[in-house]
């Protein structure tokens, strides 16, 4: 089988994963609900019970998990080829810090206690006022080494200030509030939280799907892809704005939610031959399968006690990472 029949089938394998995880993420749930029954309700217009939860609560929470899966996996391959750097992931250019940072503010203030959308509307301003200052500080011409330290000071600083305000918040209930949120949820997800945060998500696509062939390039290192007619300044603006677009609208509606877009590039990556290009697309289906399995997961294993989603990512995906890099350090040696 030759090296572009392996790859379609790859997409065609990992479709067909992201379709069925998405019906199961659409009928799986502590309602016990026949299968038959809660695909029809989905189509229905009688006001009922079966079609309200199916209409409300499981569609909303289906297809964040696919739109937030694929943001994830798809911005971290776009990263890792635009810095040339295994361990870049879509936190790393502040984007995650800087939006939870945002929510924070919002329900520290009492914002989003008196406008519904306010939290996820603070966090998308806290996401955008990121991007704005990692590319003010590495300006247009900076590489990568710059983008990366910039990212790491807002992200730190993010952080602080995200400490700060749990360290002097008065409501002991607002500061659970804030630990509750920060550590990513679907739960309690509404189709207007779709409609927020789709456009930001379908205009960070665009812009990172569109690197495909200068990611291709890259590869041969900054001098030879300049030679070969890459910009690099706009490579640069489409690779941290994507991200920033992309990973802020899903940091807003769903919290903070680690390890996706790390794990799943590497994992694809041999099976696309290492190609950029190739793994875009790869990693969008594959962060989407990860992130609708982690969130059935959580309906399953405690279904009481309200299992936040990025607890669960990082529990499976640090010791993932961690056994990749024993693996990569084996094959060096």
């Amino acid at each position: 089988m030759s090296e572009t029949a392996r790859y379609r089938l790859l997409l065609i394998v990992l479709g067909a994963a992201t379709f069925i995880l998405f019906l199961l993420s659409l009928t799986v749930g502590p309602a016990a609900l026949a299968f038959t029954d809660s695909i029809a309700a989905l189509f229905s217009s009688k006001a009922g019970a079966i079609a309200l939860i199916m209409q409300e609560i499981r569609l909303p929470r289906a297809i964040l998990g696919l739109m937030i899966g694929a943001t994830l996996g798809l911005s971290g391959a776009a990263l890792q080829g635009y810095l040339r750097n295994p361990l870049a992931e879509p936190g790393l250019i502040g984007v995650s810090a800087t939006a939870s940072l945002g929510a924070v503010i919002a329900i520290y203030t009492g914002f989003s206690a008196v406008f519904p959308l306010g939290l996820p509307l603070a966090a998308l301003a806290g996401a955008m006022l990121a991007v704005l200052v990692v590319q003010a500080m590495a300006g247009m011409k900076g590489g990568a080494l710059t983008i990366i330290l910039a990212g790491v000071a807002v992200s730190s600083f993010a952080g602080a200030m995200t400490s700060l305000a749990l360290n002097l918040s008065p409501n002991p209930f607002a500061a659970l509030e804030i630990m509750f949120w920060m550590l990513g949820s679907l739960t309690d997800r509404s189709m207007t939280h779709v409609w927020l945060a789709a456009p930001f998500m379908v205009v960070g696509w665009v812009m990172l799907a569109s690197l495909g062939r200068p990611l291709d390039t890259l590869t041969l290192g900054n001098d030879a892809a300049a030679s070969m007619g890459v910009d690099m300044r706009r490579v640069q603006f489409l690779a941290v704005f994507g991200t920033a677009a992309s990973v802020g609208a899903a940091t807003a509606v769903a919290g903070a939610i680690g390890f996706v877009g790390l794990v799943v590039p590497h994992i694809l990556r041999p099976l696309v031959g290492s190609r950029p290009s190739r793994l875009l697309p790869a990693s969008a289906l594959g962060g989407a399968c990860v992130l609708l399995a982690a969130d059935i997961l959580v309906r399953i294993i405690a279904p009481g006690k309200d299992l936040k989603l990025g607890v669960l990512t990082a529990i499976v995906g640090a010791p993932f990472f961690l056994w990749l890099v024993y693996r990569t350090r084996r094959n060096l040696l």
